[in-house]
């Protein structure tokens, strides 16, 4: 089976995941609501991702997550969570870094994700050092500041 899996096949997965999080499972119009995509749309995706084995789909019924799905989707949350902390990490406010975010999550080689990862974990983990990042926050916060465009 191929398993070409696509930007739009992994919004869905997250969308999938982030509501079977909450619910334990998920219905197409929970999905149409998270992903504001039609309802013929979100079936047909569904579909899709049934005959990849990622989701069990009942007609009628409700849309669970494989457990190669639900991996998947945890790999691709995490991407998301990695993008979106860098982007707050540099100052980019919450809802545009959780837009851009989005974008970057599909976009880049695997080897610029891992940096990206590597480097918010460093910062994170700076917490252990908290003079060193309050020292960086500030001095990057005056930095752009002064670099006003």
């Amino acid at each position: 089976m191929n398993m070409e899996i696509t930007g739009k096949n992994e919004d869905y997965l997250r969308g999938i995941y982030e509501i079977t999080q909450q619910k334990g499972f998920a219905r197409i119009r929970d999905i149409t609501n998270h992903l504001a995509v039609k309802p013929s749309s979100a079936v047909e995706m569904v579909r899709r991702l049934d005959k990849l084995q990622l989701v069990r789909y009942e007609k009628y019924g409700g849309v669970t997550l494989t457990t190669k799905g639900k991996e998947m989707a945890e790999v691709i949350e995490k991407r998301h969570e990695t993008f979106k902390n860098f982007l707050e990490i540099i100052l980019v406010p919450k809802n545009i870094a959780l837009k851009d975010a989005h974008v970057l999550e599909h976009r880049l080689q695997p080897r610029t994700i891992l940096q990206f990862s590597k480097f918010v974990d460093f910062i994170e983990n700076a917490q252990n050092n908290p003079k060193f990042l309050k020292k960086w926050r500030i001095a990057f916060k005056n930095y752009c500041e002064s670099k006003v465009r």
